[in-house]
């Protein structure tokens, strides 16, 4: 039997995901898929580009192994197979270099945001842990402490009578880079854009120990959260927990105020 790995391996461009938690998007796939340790996907677009299956690399993309970045994403693959990986250490982050030009690209000046808002550039980790599904069913990635502490804040919850959803939790920068990047091609301006939107690279979600968090029957990500009974329950116990509200009313960031926006310390 096939030991299930529940880490996903990050490099700037690739991520190496857990195949059995990929949705097959053809039968194709679907058979390479059940015998893949590893899938190579391209972080800008989630397209699949190889499956590292027992005899070897079988490609799922043409020309795959054109892909920027796959060198960076074929060493780590290599050296899963080394034993000492399991060791790796989970506050490795990625390198930050060629993210303030994708910036200057979209119209945005990082020293300048960092210098009105306060926040810092975050870094995406190496490696973050499987969490469990999020309110969409979608594989919820955090960092290792938070996935750790996640479950248990949960399940305090529960015993309490209160349900706590993961909306949303780790993030690439590609990812907000790409919620940016079609806001302006729909013609919004810069600062409308950051007045809801942290800059690619300045959102916690990157570290992977944010979450949104919602609750049976309340929308995601609205400020209507803050009158329900599972923003009461964190307000009082998140705390013990290690998450603390990063964007309460008025902060220092400028920020609009985000109930349901909590971190792991």
């Amino acid at each position: 039997m096939r030991i299930r790995c529940r880490t996903l391996f990050n490099t700037p461009d690739i991520e190496l995901w857990p195949a059995d938690l990929l949705r097959a998007r053809s039968n194709r796939d679907a058979r390479i898929l059940a015998r893949a340790g590893h899938v190579l996907r391209r972080k800008r677009d989630g397209r699949y580009l190889a499956a590292a299956l027992p005899e070897g690399l079988m490609p799922l993309l043409p020309r795959w192994h054109r892909e920027a970045g796959l060198h960076d994403a074929l060493d780590v693959l290599d050296a899963l197979a080394d034993a000492r990986r399991s060791g790796a250490d989970d506050a490795a982050t990625l390198p930050l270099h060629r993210l303030q030009e994708r910036l200057q690209a979209l119209g945005v000046d990082g020293d300048a945001y960092a210098a009105r808002t306060g926040l810092p550039l975050v870094p995406e980790p190496a490696r973050l842990a499987y969490a469990g599904e999020d309110r969409y069913r979608r594989p919820l990635w955090l960092h290792a402490d938070t996935a750790r502490a996640w479950p248990r804040m949960r399940e305090a919850a529960a015993r309490d009578g209160v349900v706590l959803e993961a909306v949303s939790g780790y993030r690439s920068h590609d990812y907000q880079l790409g919620i940016f990047a079609r806001k302006r091609a729909r013609g919004q301006r810069v600062d409308d854009i950051l007045r809801v939107n942290a800059a690619p690279g300045y959102s916690e979600h990157h570290s992977g120990r944010a979450l949104d968090i919602g609750t049976p029957g309340e929308p995601a990500a609205e400020e209507s959260f803050e009158h329900t009974r599972a923003f009461a329950w964190l307000r009082e116990h998140a705390a013990t927990h290690g998450f603390t509200m990063s964007y309460p009313r008025d902060n220092l960031h400028g920020i609009v105020h985000e109930p349901w926006h909590w971190r792991q310390e």
